[in-house]
């Protein structure tokens, strides 16, 4: 049976049930995807009570400048929601980075744990009960490099293009290579389980269809990636300012993969800006593929998942005249431009 098979059995099953349609908000601009985003987010804080069942929210992060509108929505309205209820983990973090050691690496301005610190935890009068950012920050390129260039046993690629997962094997033997696996990937995945799992997670897009590091072509079920980037993704990185240089920029990132981030009960896409119109169009209108990881999206919603886009108007360009292969697949549009 074919994905498109599975997914349409996945539907008829749970016809009955009560859930929430597959839905794509769009927005003017910016501001106006950000505010709506932001009230999305509020409601699930101001609406959690703790149980001893479930004594935290689980709130699940991602950094670039799409997100950050969003992330000043909930600054500004803090008081509304108790920040000492919620637990947060990012999606991803760079390895790579300069400095000599892990703590110079993590307060490096690029690195995802000093982003989270300008861009939402700073602004909090109250912190989070905890945050979590993938420890990238703890592994060292070169040594990273050197291990993988000595132990090519001891792991698999994984991936139809240059951004490649790289899958470290149980059997391991190289010291480096399964401290990585189980300190850093296995034990990040451990901590998502033990909080209860991730009841929002907030994601961006990035150019190609790709969630976090997760890179188009990398295998969907895959949970916790270390990976190669691609070309394109530090080229973006170098172009919207990050690096100086693509010779500067991290070639590695620790990041969760869309086997794990569509865990979540539910996901929340934030997109913006023309880069953004053709993976959006292509996530909703085309198959579940690897090529764009964010298609899982519609995997999730047709297992019962909560599947969220909200998306400016430029990056909604794709879809405008669709609206009935939309229906189709049971995913509902609400535009709010007017």
């Amino acid at each position: 049976m074919s994905l498109c098979e599975n997914i349409s059995v996945a539907r008829k099953f749970l016809k009955g049930v009560k859930r929430m349609p597959f839905t794509v908000i769009i927005t003017k601009d910016f501001a106006h995807m950000s505010e709506e985003a932001g009230r999305i987010v509020l409601k699930e804080l101001k609406s959690f009570k703790p149980t001893k069942q479930k004594p935290k929210y689980v709130l699940g992060l991602a950094t670039g400048n799409s997100p950050t509108g969003l992330y000043q929505y909930l600054a500004d309205n803090q008081e509304k929601f108790d920040a000492a209820n919620v637990i947060s983990f990012n999606l991803d973090e760079y390895i790579g980075l300069p400095g000599e050691n892990s703590q110079l690496r993590a307060l490096h301005p690029e690195s995802y744990s000093y982003f989270m610190i300008q861009q939402l935890f700073g602004k909090l009068k109250k912190t989070f009960a905890r945050t979590y950012v993938p420890f990238g920050t703890l592994i060292c390129q070169t040594a990273l490099i050197n291990a993988l260039n000595k132990s090519k046993g001891d792991f698999e690629m994984k991936g139809t293009d240059k951004g490649k997962a790289v899958v470290i094997k149980a059997s391991a033997k190289n010291y480096y290579l399964k401290y990585i696996k189980k300190e850093i990937l296995d034990a990040y995945e451990k901590a998502i389980k033990y909080a209860g799992g991730i009841d929002l997670h907030i994601v961006g897009v990035g150019g190609r269809g790709h969630v976090a590091f997760h890179e188009s072509g990398i295998p969907l079920n895959l949970k916790m990636l270390l990976v190669k980037l691609d070309d394109n993704t530090i080229r973006n990185a170098v172009k919207d300012g990050h690096f100086p240089s693509f010779k500067d920029s991290p070639n590695y990132a620790i990041s969760m993969g869309a086997g794990l981030v569509y865990k979540a009960k539910t996901v929340l896409l934030v997109a913006n800006g023309p880069r953004k119109t053709a993976p959006v169009a292509e996530s909703l209108l085309g198959p579940v593929t690897a090529d764009v990881p964010i298609s899982y999206g519609q995997k999730f919603d047709a297992e019962g998942g909560n599947m969220i886009y909200v998306i400016d108007k430029v990056a909604a360009e794709g879809i405008i005249g669709h609206e009935k292969e939309l229906k189709a697949k049971s995913i509902k549009v609400v535009d709010k431009t007017a």
